[in-house]
């Protein structure tokens, strides 16, 4: 594994058995077992670190969809799926808001 390691054959290390819990060599010292134990530890927080990244774009991702399909346009009243719905272009309290000023600025009527 060492070996591999050194030649930045991350790959071959994981094979060999990099990612196992037991890393216990008879022929190893204890700074050639820290070395690989440093190395397992970093290579699990790549390897979590690419789960997490990968769980975010797919959330993202989820969300741009459930996004988009709340922007979709609504179908027409028959629900054939061909007319879609009038809708107002304005909020409902924006649409009263502007009838209202509307209806102030045509003044009375009956004078």
């Amino acid at each position: 594994m060492q070996a591999a390691l050194r030649r930045d054959d991350v790959d071959a290390a994981i094979a060999l058995g990099l990612l196992d819990a037991g890393i216990a060599c008879g022929h190893c010292s204890t700074s050639c077992g820290a070395e690989l134990q440093g190395a397992r530890i970093q290579r699990q927080r790549a390897l979590a670190a690419r789960e997490r990244f990968r769980a975010r774009e797919a959330r993202l991702a989820r969300r741009l969809g459930e996004r988009a399909e709340r922007r979709r346009p609504v179908t027409g009243a028959a629900g054939d799926g061909k007319v879609p719905a009038e809708s107002p272009s304005l909020p409902p309290a924006a649409a009263a808001a502007l009838a209202r000023a509307k209806a102030r600025a045509a003044g009375p009527r009956g004078q």
